[in-house]
């Protein structure tokens, strides 16, 4: 299942964090770092089913 997550979050870095984590601090962060950088955005999403 984190293959499928890691595969959404570097299309849709949001959707990536929300199916991990739900709506919380994590989400609403990486949705800040999507639209200031998409990169960022991917990077950090990635950490975030890495690490949970």
């Amino acid at each position: 299942m984190d293959i499928i997550r890691l595969i959404i979050a570097i299309l849709l870095p949001p959707l990536g964090v929300f199916l991990q984590v739900g709506i919380g601090g994590h989400f609403w962060l990486n949705i800040l770092l999507t639209i200031l950088g998409y990169i960022p955005g991917i990077i950090h999403a990635v950490y975030v089913i890495l690490t949970r």
